[in-house]
């Protein structure tokens, strides 16, 4: 474990892998015992600072929050804490930041307010590198007669090209839609350079952050996003979508809530009622983002621990996915999916083989490789490289808490099995 003094106080500066996987009560099921959890852009184990909020929610504040007595006062009280505190280390404030049941009925809710922001002939540009979450609700705003642009992927390599976003962009262009990386490509695109030249055209820029959040909290204010949306139940947290909104912005675009909301930047986007106990939950990532920050001694305001902790979440997944980046790369039975260099790009593996996804992911479960086959809500990209989402590509996704030997577990098991 390396460490570096820092004012006064020995900074580790690789992650405590040990630390992390005490935090996560799934290392400790016996069921769960020698097997490899490499399914985690589906779903991450959820920490135990979740756990215990949420269990404490229900058990003693399962009642109307914002009332007068003190079940009631402290469950919202609860509440308004995960939004502060997240806001406070996404780097934005807290009345930019919403909360809804899923980043596909946000990204709805997002689209239907510009579907009545818009005018016929204003124009938008999707990609098809994207989950379909973040591309079929506004693709469908052609329906209402605005301009669909389709920013398109190298089809050898899935990547997205400055030069390809140049090529749409003009007066006309109100937003662009794009991911933060792809959940089948993985590419980490660069969104503080996208979202300058979307803002310097005259548009919004809207990201797709739910396959990166999960290696460590955005900066919001230093990725210049106008709008960006990721998945709580992929960040170690319950099943709730995170949508941070420029609050000007907000503000503009028509409420799709209750009348009396359209003056609440936190509830215009939330057409249905919130769910208390899960919002209040998530106030325990920033637990957990704290405990880490604390014990590999990071300090500073919210946003610059959460930056410490995204480092060494980075670092570590950039350590461990790079064998398997590799054995990849030199087998010709495999077309792999992505960057091979595993510092651009997430950890999320993509891979087509002559076997089916599915069937190959069952294979690999026998092996104790929990693992998926599939397209994964990809079709858009697996196509434009060529492939058949119906054959399907074989996903192995880390997160900061696998360890060398759940890669090491695949990579034999993927030499059965092909």
């Amino acid at each position: 474990m390396r460490r570096q003094l820092v004012q006064g106080r020995m900074m580790m500066t690789t992650l405590d892998l040990d630390y992390v996987r005490s935090q996560f009560p799934a290392f400790s099921v016996p069921a769960l015992h020698d097997q490899a959890f490499l399914e985690n852009a589906g779903g991450s184990y959820m920490c135990q600072p979740v756990i215990d909020r949420f269990t404490r929610y229900i058990t003693e504040r399962k009642v109307q929050p914002y009332g007068p007595y003190r079940a009631s006062s402290d469950a919202g009280a609860e509440m308004d804490e995960a939004r502060t505190r997240l806001a406070a280390m996404m780097n934005m404030a807290a009345d930019e930041l919403s909360f809804g049941p899923s980043t596909t009925q946000n990204s709805y809710v997002l689209s239907q307010s510009f579907r009545q922001h818009l005018s016929p002939g204003d124009a938008i540009i999707v990609t098809n590198q994207d989950h379909e979450a973040n591309s079929g609700p506004w693709r469908r705003l052609a329906q209402s007669g605005i301009d669909v642009r389709e920013w398109q992927v190298d089809p050898d390599t899935g990547s997205l090209t400055m030069d390809g976003l140049d090529a749409l962009l003009d007066d006309n262009v109100r937003l662009v839609a794009f991911p933060h990386c792809s959940n089948i490509v993985a590419e980490i695109n660069p969104v503080a350079e996208i979202s300058t030249r979307v803002r310097a055209a005259g548009a919004v820029s809207c990201v797709d952050g739910v396959s990166y959040a999960p290696h460590g909290l955005p900066d919001i204010k230093a990725l210049g996003a106008d709008i960006y949306l990721f998945s709580a139940y992929k960040t170690y947290g319950p099943h709730q979508g995170v949508m941070a909104i420029r609050r000007d912005l907000a503000a503009t675009l028509p409420n799709q809530g209750h009348h009396f909301n359209a003056g609440s930047l936190t509830s215009k986007f939330t057409p249905a009622g919130p769910d208390h106990a899960q919002i209040a939950a998530l106030a325990g990532i920033a637990d957990y983002v704290d405990l880490l920050a604390d014990h590999h001694a990071i300090t500073g305001r919210p946003s610059t621990r959460a930056k410490g902790v995204h480092d060494l979440m980075r670092t570590h997944e950039i350590a461990i996915t790079q064998p398997l980046l590799d054995w990849a790369s030199q087998r010709n039975d495999i077309r792999l999916i992505g960057p091979t260099d595993a510092g651009a790009r997430a950890p999320t593996i993509a891979m087509s083989c002559q076997i089916p996804g599915p069937e190959l992911a069952a294979r690999l479960a026998d092996y104790g490789i929990m693992t998926g086959g599939g397209d994964f809500y990809g079709q858009r990209p697996i196509k434009a490289m060529g492939l058949d989402p119906s054959h399907g590509v074989l996903r192995l996704s880390l997160v900061h808490y696998n360890a060398p030997a759940d890669v090491t577990k695949a990579i034999a098991a993927l030499e059965q099995v092909l």
